[in-house]
């Protein structure tokens, strides 16, 4: 599968853990992706996006927030997600590599509110969660990035809803998943290796 390392980094909000895996031979680009918001990094649909984008080539790091390294499960304010994810991401990006960001629900968002401040080439949003349940008129659309090409991948039954295709967003429903997109898994890791190969960040 690859060489994985495993570490700490110092961020604004405490220290960040990090699991980046290396491919076999020369990485195409590096995915970083980030867990939700009660989550870790090894939920079902994160490890088998992992393992696909490894087998073709990327380099990943799963980061996991200071809250959930302190061993908080309730999730810190959007800005202190937002600015901890930065500093991460600017501490492991290589020059050279494209950088796509990415995460499932929670960390979908706080990779979408980033992107264009990192230079992302690209956004992964597993599970974007549109609005809280039952409230549609809250919804977060407007998080998703209008000038990065992005995946969104969300089930046809997911309570938090499912954002409609635009601009440089495109969206992949999964048949008769929830939230935890844990149906048909090697399904979903396909449509995301697919996306990465047709847009050169994977071999």
């Amino acid at each position: 599968m690859g060489v994985v390392h495993n570490s700490f980094i110092e961020t604004p909000r405490g220290p960040a853990g990090i699991r980046i895996t290396d491919p076999a031979g020369a990485p195409v680009s590096l995915l970083v992706l980030g867990h939700g918001a009660g989550g870790g990094v090894d939920a079902p649909d994160l490890t088998a996006v992992h393992d696909v984008a490894v087998a073709a080539g990327v380099r990943v790091a799963l980061v996991t927030q200071p809250y959930r390294v302190a061993g908080r499960r309730a999730p810190a304010p959007a800005g202190h997600l937002d600015e901890a994810w930065t500093t991460v991401v600017r501490e492991i990006r290589a020059d050279g590599l494209p950088l796509i960001v990415g995460g499932r629900s929670s960390g979908a968002r706080v990779a979408c509110r980033t992107a264009p401040a990192l230079g992302a080439a690209g956004v992964l949003a597993l599970a974007f969660p549109l609005h809280p349940p039952g409230r549609p008129e809250r919804s977060r659309a407007a998080e998703l990035p209008s000038d990065v090409p992005t995946l969104v991948v969300n089930g046809d039954r997911d309570p938090f809803g499912v954002p409609e295709p635009g601009g440089p967003v495109r969206v992949a429903v999964r048949p008769g998943a929830v939230h935890d997109l844990r149906r048909d898994l090697a399904g979903t890791a396909e449509i995301v290796a697919a996306w990465l190969t047709a847009n050169s960040w994977a071999r």
